[in-house]
């Protein structure tokens, strides 16, 4: 997915403008939930997520969702990942 594809579909879904969010090396993040839906384009690296027992790796031009609250685990790849994250309440 482009960036503009990927602005489109956010205006669409009535979410708020994208941040850029950056992940080190190697980090993760154990089991946790936010307080808003996100919606996210990687444009860099990779991010490896686990939600409902089933482990998803997303990479440069992949979108991934996670629900309100949703429990979920990350894991960032060996160059880290850099995405825009768009963030609703």
């Amino acid at each position: 997915m482009s960036r503009e594809e990927f602005l489109e579909l956010l205006t669409i879904g009535k979410f708020p403008a994208p941040i850029l969010v950056e992940k080190p090396a190697n980090a993760h993040l154990d089991t946790h939930v936010h307080d808003f839906e996100v919606m996210a384009l990687v444009i860099n690296g990779e991010i490896t997520i686990n939600t409902d027992g089933q482990e998803s790796l997303y990479k440069s031009g992949d979108l991934f969702y996670l629900r309100f609250k949703q429990p979920h685990t990350e894991h960032y790849g060996l160059t880290g990942v850099k995405y825009l994250a768009s963030r609703k309440s």
